[in-house]
């Protein structure tokens, strides 16, 4: 089993519907598997349950609740799984996540940061087989405006076995 962190950002009703009904079409990898969220600590099986409960509350402490807004999807990672992915990446509250992941990547979990990899602080909307597809649904979200506001109030410590997702613990961010 492998450990995570994530945000499940606190939405609009109509905003959740909207990235729901998106995601159902097109993200066929990951909708019926976890809601949508920003990633923070990548599956990882280097630390047990209590240790990284103990480590993220620690991690949180004097951390304020912040507005994510989002404004347009891009593409993501190319290779993923074998797949393109399609981000929706946030204009607003970018830095707080980065500064987040980047909090949460010091301590136990230092030797576990991707350096192969930069982080960018997304919430997945879609993926495809090619690259090429994945541009096409990216074009068809931008073509019209649309603007989701959410925030991020809650870090969730969550398990992985391999075909389900499940919190173990959520934790509140100050208010």
């Amino acid at each position: 089993m492998s450990l995570a962190v994530v945000n499940y950002p606190t939405l609009s009703e109509k905003d959740f519907h909207w990235v729901q009904s998106v995601r159902q079409e097109y993200d066929r990898l990951y909708f019926d598997l976890i809601g949508p969220h920003f990633p923070l600590v990548f599956p990882t099986e280097a630390v047990t349950e209590e240790e990284l409960k103990e480590y993220v509350r620690q991690c949180i402490g004097g951390v304020s609740a912040f507005e994510v807004i989002f404004r347009c999807a891009i593409l993501g990672d190319p290779g993923f799984q074998g797949h393109a992915h399609a981000f929706l990446v946030p204009d607003q509250g970018f830095s707080d996540i980065v500064r987040l992941h980047d909090r949460l990547y010091t301590g136990v979990l230092r030797d576990e940061l991707r350096l192969d990899l930069p982080f960018l602080p997304h919430v997945g909307i879609a993926n495809a087989p090619t690259t090429e597809e994945c541009k096409i649904i990216v074009d068809r979200l931008n073509a019209e405006p649309f603007e989701i506001r959410g925030t991020v109030e809650t870090v969730d410590v969550i398990g992985f076995d391999g075909e389900r997702v499940w919190t173990i613990e959520q934790l509140r961010l100050e208010t």
